[in-house]
C-alpha cells in the first residue's frame, strides 16, 4: 500500500526557516520523479517543486525559487524540502506525492507563517 507521511511543519514567522520531510512506503521511490504540492485554505493544490528520480533535474514554481531547495535520499525513501525566507502566502498545507501521483495522498503537513 502506497503511503506518504509528511513532517516538519508548524508556525514560523516571516523569514523564517522549516525543513519538511516526507516518508514514502509502499514503493521504491528512487525510480519516480518525486513532487511537493502545498493548498492554502480555499484554493486549489499547486505543484511546488519536483526532482527527477537521480535528482538531477529539479524544478520549482516561480512564487518559491531561490528560497525553497526539494532533495531526495533514495536510500531512506524520503523527499525533503528546505523552505527559506518563508512568506505568509507560504501557509499552507504541505504533501508529497510522485509523479505521476496516486490518490494516496498523505495526511499532509501544516506550514503557518504569521507574526
Amino acid at each position: 500500500q502506497v503511503q506518504f507521511v509528511e513532517s516538519g511543519g508548524g508556525l514560523v514567522q516571516p523569514g523564517g526557516s522549516l525543513r519538511l520531510s516526507c516518508a514514502a512506503s509502499g514503493f521504491t521511490i528512487g525510480i519516480y520523479t518525486m513532487r511537493w504540492y502545498r493548498q492554502a485554505p480555499g484554493k486549489e493544490r499547486e505543484l511546488v517543486a519536483q526532482i527527477s528520480n537521480r535528482g538531477v533535474v529539479i524544478s520549482y514554481a516561480d512564487s518559491v525559487k531561490g528560497r525553497f531547495t526539494i532533495s531526495r535520499d533514495n536510500a531512506e525513501n524520503a523527499v525533503y524540502l528546505q523552505m527559506n525566507t518563508l512568506k505568509p502566502d507560504d501557509t499552507a498545507v504541505y504533501y508529497c506525492n510522485k509523479s505521476p501521483p496516486t490518490p494516496d495522498w498523505g495526511q499532509g503537513t501544516q506550514v503557518t507563517v504569521s507574526s
